[in-house]
């Protein structure tokens, strides 16, 4: 196949019996049939894009992981880099290998079946790549978890997607012994240990070659959980066909060379993060770069060392970084990319003025599996988020899912060659996708350009006193304050005005929140935007809560404030 950009799909077929939607996914060789039969009605899928400029190449059958990766050797590149990190750099033959010995050890000594699903704990390095790439090869379904979620957290995924084997950093043991309390059925095997029988010691015992299990492009290859929600976080499943999908629409949007370096901070279980270090490179023969502690020094540090040409990583880290850049050589850096979180315009200007690099805003969704909007090589328009990918459509809906005129918020609703099928959860699922769009919840504006510009979470949006107020409209005044390092602002309940807007802050070192500082923080407000958006209650904080992803947390927020 070639690594051009091949990432169109069949329109939805007419809606059928709910009793007869699998008749409509090709034939399975998966003998563990969970994932299919939890998938969601057929009728309430996503429509997924056609077009001429997306003419299916995808076979019918094949593996994501050998496309991936045994496709690369078959060009010619096992020689080349393929992830680099603190214990040095391993080349495309090497990662080959590996992936393969761990595949042969979950299906000749551990008896996976095709369609099993094993979860992987671990920070980002080369084993947790190695482990990725060789479930999928298997013919398993890849479960990724934050390295920093606890016990009860990781209890909930085991039973949700109904996970029998787990591939575990022994580092992170701890808290994952505490979780399979309750599921004994879970096979572990442990990675980074003494252990006799650790992963490391059974993949000696295996050959370095494997025939791939080849699936349905249909088949789920990826079961992915939300991050940074309110309530239980929601399952995603995604086919072998959107791995290679969002491995071909970001990257020709990049135009990625062979001797690009990736990095970024997000771990692999938070898809922008997969996708960026993984995904990416192993698709155009490039290399990423794995930390398995993305400080802003370990980032600054890395992008010096392994001389990294493409950035991913979220506001809060390019702001954090901002301020050390002087003390690194980032001349290498060809591409900064921004997601995760809304990028403040102060954030923006600041990484400009010390770097000389524009940063460029993109936007995307574990529903979706990667980026949908982003802004385009060569285009500045500090503020917005950019214009739909190529392969994607988006507009900015009603209620009714009516298109709204340009420069009216509203609802932003998307469609390409990926969308949301939550596991087992249509309530949820009838939420998401209406009318065939993926509905993210995200307020939105088109400018009379055609740029995307954010508003608001749909969630976040705050209304007090008969007002609609963005917090993020307010984040980006308080950022500018000399005093302000970080913050974020949510809606609290309020018996007069329905909701007060809520400014949860973080000082720079050696400032006070006392008093004077929140007069001076509400008066900044005040003297910037319209009056009545002012935080009428300020809260100073020693750290923002945040996802293992560095989402703020604002459910958490607005938790503690109540």
């Amino acid at each position: 196949m070639a690594n051009g950009f091949c990432c169109a799909v069949i329109d939805r077929p007419p809606a059928r019996p709910i009793h007869s939607e699998h008749t409509m996914l090709d034939p399975s060789v998966y003998a563990d049939s969970f994932a299919r039969d939890h998938l969601p009605p057929f009728e309430l899928w996503p429509l997924l894009r056609h077009g001429e400029e997306q003419a299916m190449d995808y076979p019918k059958r094949f593996n994501a992981a050998g496309e991936l990766l045994d496709t690369a050797i078959a060009r010619g590149w096992g020689t080349r880099p393929a992830i680099r990190s603190s214990d040095g750099i391993v080349s495309y033959a090497e990662l080959l290998e590996r992936t393969n010995r761990i595949a042969a050890v979950l299906v000749h000594d551990v008896g996976l079946v095709p369609g099993n699903r094993v979860l992987l704990r671990s920070a980002n390095n080369p084993m947790l790549a190695a482990a990725w790439l060789g479930v999928l090869k298997a013919g398993g379904i890849v479960v990724s978890t934050m390295p920093l979620l606890r016990s009860r957290e990781l209890a909930y995924i085991l039973e949700k997607a109904a996970v029998q084997f787990a591939i575990c950093d022994a580092r992170l043991a701890g808290e994952w012994q505490g979780a399979v309390e309750a599921a004994p059925q879970v096979r572990t095997l442990y990675f980074n240990g003494e252990a006799p029988d650790s992963l490391e010691t059974r993949m000696t015992a295996q050959s370095g070659i494997f025939e791939n299990v080849i699936v349905s492009h249909d088949d789920v290859g990826l079961i992915a959980f939300t991050s940074g929600t309110t309530g239980s976080a929601k399952a995603t499943m995604h086919f072998h066909r959107d791995i290679l999908a969002v491995a071909d629409c970001f990257p020709r949007f990049l135009r990625i060379q062979e001797d690009d370096v990736f990095a970024g901070s997000a771990p692999f279980a938070f898809t922008f993060g997969l996708g960026a270090m993984l995904l990416f490179p192993l698709r155009f023969g490039a290399s990423g770069v794995l930390l398995e502690q993305p400080t802003p020094e370990a980032l600054l540090g890395a992008i010096e060392r392994h001389r990294v040409t493409r950035l991913f990583t979220v506001p809060t880290l390019y702001r954090a970084m901002t301020a050390q850049r002087a003390n690194y050589d980032l001349t290498s850096l060809r591409t900064c990319i921004s997601s995760g979180e809304h990028l403040p315009p102060s954030v923006f200007d600041a990484w400009k003025k010390a770097t000389g690099l524009t940063l460029r805003n993109s936007i995307g969704s574990t529903e979706m599996l990667h980026a949908f909007l982003a802004m385009p090589e060569g285009e500045t328009r500090p503020g917005a988020v950019g214009k739909p990918l190529p392969g994607y459509e988006a507009m900015v809906v009603d209620d009714e899912m009516k298109p709204l005129p340009p420069n009216t918020v509203g609802r932003l609703a998307v469609r390409g060659p990926t969308g949301c099928r939550y596991l087992d959860d249509v309530e949820r699922q009838q939420i998401y996708v209406r009318q065939g769009w993926n509905l993210t919840g995200d307020a939105f504006l088109v400018d009379d350009e055609g740029y995307f510009r954010y508003h608001a979470r749909s969630d976040d949006m705050i209304v007090s006193a008969g007002y609609n107020i963005s917090g993020a409209e307010i984040e980006e005044v308080l950022l500018g304050h000399p005093d302000v390092r970080e913050c974020a602002v949510v809606g609290l309940p309020d018996a007069e005005r329905g909701q007060i807007v809520a400014a949860f802050v973080v000082l720079s070192d050696g400032k006070a929140g006392d008093e004077a500082m929140t007069k001076s923080l509400q008066d900044y407000v005040k003297s910037s935007i319209a009056p009545y958006k002012y935080p009428r209650a300020i809260r100073y904080l020693a750290a923002l809560p945040k996802t293992d992803s560095g989402k703020i947390q604002r459910h958490v927020l607005r938790q503690q404030g109540a």
